[in-house]
């Protein structure tokens, strides 16, 4: 069978990609952006014509954290909605047998009932700091289940909750919030250290998303570190702590991506199914796991300002447990393998 996996490079796509490899699928197409833009209708049309592939993985999408969501919102919902057009006409167009759309936790309404059935999808209003995003996701959802009813295809969307590993976004700006916190935190045991050597190190390695001073000395790079809440003896977080969000390892995600492709079909899935184990934990329980893995001295302090995003976001795991797949990576070991693919990149 030859799949498409688009987004390859990114979170998920990396993640689906070496899964689909570790059980012996070799016929697998890729392309970089550079080679093939998602948001350009004649190019995908092209590059589906050329190649026909079986089955997708509709992994590509522009993402970010609240920070980012709230300062872009034109370019989030009109590149996650052409990107998922596109592609989803064009896997139809000629002929993919099967279609899997990963989407994201933040389609469900806010304030929905806990924990979050594939159902509540619609019933009331979004997040306002990634509503923008959600609504992309919900369109490329509907354009899935539709294609489905009036054409007979076979497309699945899967919706998994907030996901992190390797390959993961690090830009203090665009990133998501457990590599953002990794990141800060080992930032500020840099700076408790005194190991200027070592910050420049992971500037060097990791792109940063704020301006850094030229020929920057020692005193300039501990303000820039302080401006995103990185000090010598505390950490600045977002909100109060008591919000609750639930993550999950990439590779349990890509498992999940080819057990479904493997053993499942839109028939026997519906319009949408939840990957997730479940489980969630509050934020700053969170802080504390984090602090202890990078092994910081300092103290956490909550800036009660800036927003707490969705009061809690935990999904309901009845339907993907009913399908016979459940998560295998705890959230301390998985933040433990997390940090040393970070710091050993």
């Amino acid at each position: 069978m030859k799949i498409y996996v688009a987004g390859h490079n990114g979170l998920v796509g990396s993640a689906v990609l070496r899964k689909l490899k570790s059980k012996g699928y070799n016929d697998i197409v890729t392309m970089d952006h550079n080679e093939l833009d998602l948001t350009n209708q004649e190019q995908v049309n092209a590059f589906f014509a050329k190649e026909r592939p079986e089955c997708v993985f509709l992994a590509a999408a522009k993402v970010g954290g609240i920070l980012a969501n709230s300062t872009y919102p034109a370019d989030f919902i009109y590149k996650n909605l052409m990107i998922g057009i596109n592609v989803v006409h064009a896997a139809y167009k000629y002929g993919a047998k099967k279609l899997l759309n990963l989407g994201s936790s933040c389609i469900y309404p806010r304030l929905a009932p806990q924990p979050m059935k594939e159902e509540v999808l619609l019933s009331g209003y979004l997040e306002p700091t990634n509503e923008a995003y959600a609504i992309a996701k919900i369109a490329i959802i509907k354009l899935c289940r539709y294609y489905n009813e009036q054409y007979g295809t076979n497309f699945i969307s899967l919706m998994p909750t907030n996901q992190y590993g390797p390959n993961d976004n690090f830009n203090m700006e665009t990133a998501h919030l457990l590599p953002m916190l990794v990141r800060r935190f080992h930032l500020a045991k840099l700076l408790s250290n005194r190991d200027f050597d070592g910050i420049r190190q992971d500037l060097a390695k990791y792109t940063f998303g704020y301006a850094l001073p030229d020929n920057c000395n020692n005193e300039d790079l501990e303000k820039v570190l302080n401006s995103i809440g990185a000090y010598k003896d505390h950490v600045i977080v977002w909100g109060d702590g008591s919000v609750y969000r639930e993550l999950m390892h990439s590779d349990d995600l890509a498992d999940a991506c080819v057990y479904i492709m493997e053993k499942c079909n839109a028939d026997n899935v519906g319009e949408l199914v939840n990957i997730t184990s479940g489980e969630d934990i509050q934020l700053c329980d969170l802080y504390e796991i984090i602090k202890q893995v990078v092994d910081f001295s300092g103290s956490i302090e909550y800036d009660h300002a800036k927003p707490n995003g969705m009061p809690r976001k935990l999904m309901d795991a009845t339907k993907i447990r009913t399908l016979g797949w459940q998560p295998k990576i705890s959230l301390r070991d998985g933040i433990k393998m997390f940090y040393e693919s970070y710091i050993n990149e």
